[in-house]
Order: structure tokens, then C-alpha cells, then sequence
């Protein structure tokens, strides 16, 4: 069977939100990343999260479910930097499925979904709701070295629009493969 890592981003800023949106609840009262890493652990036991240096209140949430964390010195790069770093950590895996923490609302089954995809030959793949390409994102092992690059906000956008070859879309119902928190009314929508 392949081995392939979850990579979960969990190392921004939070500068629209305004407050750190990860520790956020939910209407459940859930922290947004808490949510975020036990749909993809469900899928990916193996997975990894990426936080900033002294984030010292959601770590230990992500290590009680699973992730082994990796901080990234250089988050404040960007998202690229954050990837690369989570790839980095996971060198060998045969592909990655990268989850967005701020993402709560992926199931599991869409994770579990872009990973089998993975495991059937695909080189990029990702859902797509109503027309719209979401998250999570799987690469192959043939995009390391391109994903150990990565720097700014884009994350590996460029990669996945440069390759349109390389590119599975997975039809989902799942609606929360666009749907993110960037402001706190977000939380109640």
C-alpha cells in the first residue's frame, strides 16, 4: 500500500480574523484546528501538522489526536513556506494529502477520497464542488523537489495551474471543500 501523509497547515496568522481563528469554537465548541485535524486523522493517521514557533495552545490539541508537528521558523513567509516544510518533514511518503486548518467543514471521507486517488496512480488531485476546485490538495512523490520550493501565500496553486496534465478532479458533494474561516462570522455561517 502507499504511503501517503497528511499535511496540515496550521502556521498563519490570522490577520483577517483578527484573533487566533485556529483556537476559535465552532457552534459545537470545537477550536477550529481541533476540528480541522481530527477529520484528517480519521483519514490519515499518519499526519503531520505545521505550526509557528510559541504556538503553545493548539499544539498540544493536534498531538493529543495524532499529528506529529514540525514548526515552521519561517511562517510568516507565507503558506509556501509552510508546505514545504510539511513536506519535508514527510520526505519519502509516496504523496500528500495537504488540509488547510481553517477548514473544519472537509469531511473525512473527502480526505479519504483524495488520498485513494493518490494510491490509483494520480499526480495531482483535488475536489471540486459545484464547479469549484477545493481542498484538501494531493500531490505525488514526482513534485517533491517543486513542493520543498514553495514560498509565499500561493502555496502550491502555481504548481497545480502549471501542470493541467497532471490534474485529477474529484466530483464531491462535500461543501466543505470551499468553505474556510477568514472572519468570525464565517464561524456561523
Amino acid at each position: 500500500m502507499s504511503r501517503i501523509v497528511g499535511i496540515l497547515l496550521a502556521a498563519g496568522a490570522s490577520r483577517r480574523f483578527g484573533a487566533p481563528k485556529l483556537l476559535s469554537p465552532l457552534p459545537d465548541g470545537t477550536p477550529v484546528g481541533l476540528a480541522s485535524a481530527r477529520s484528517l486523522i480519521r483519514a490519515l493517521p499518519e499526519s503531520v501538522a505545521v505550526v509557528r514557533p510559541g504556538e503553545d495552545r493548539l499544539s498540544p490539541l493536534l498531538v493529543q489526536v495524532g499529528c506529529r508537528l514540525v514548526t515552521n521558523t519561517d511562517a510568516d513567509l507565507g503558506l509556501g513556506s509552510s508546505l514545504a516544510a510539511g513536506v519535508r518533514e514527510a520526505r519519502g511518503a509516496d504523496g500528500w494529502v495537504i488540509a488547510l486548518a481553517d477548514m473544519p467543514w472537509v469531511t473525512t471521507a473527502s480526505f479519504a477520497a483524495v488520498a485513494e486517488r493518490l494510491r490509483h496512480g494520480a499526480s495531482i488531485v483535488a475536489p471540486v464542488y459545484r464547479g469549484r476546485r477545493g481542498h484538501p490538495v494531493g500531490l505525488a512523490s514526482q513534485w517533491f523537489t517543486d513542493l520543498t520550493r514553495l514560498a509565499g501565500d500561493r502555496g502550491a496553486r502555481e504548481l497545480i495551474d502549471g501542470n493541467p496534465e497532471a490534474f485529477t478532479a474529484l466530483a464531491t458533494d462535500d461543501a466543505g471543500v470551499i468553505r474556510d474561516v477568514d472572519v468570525p462570522a464565517d464561524l456561523l455561517a
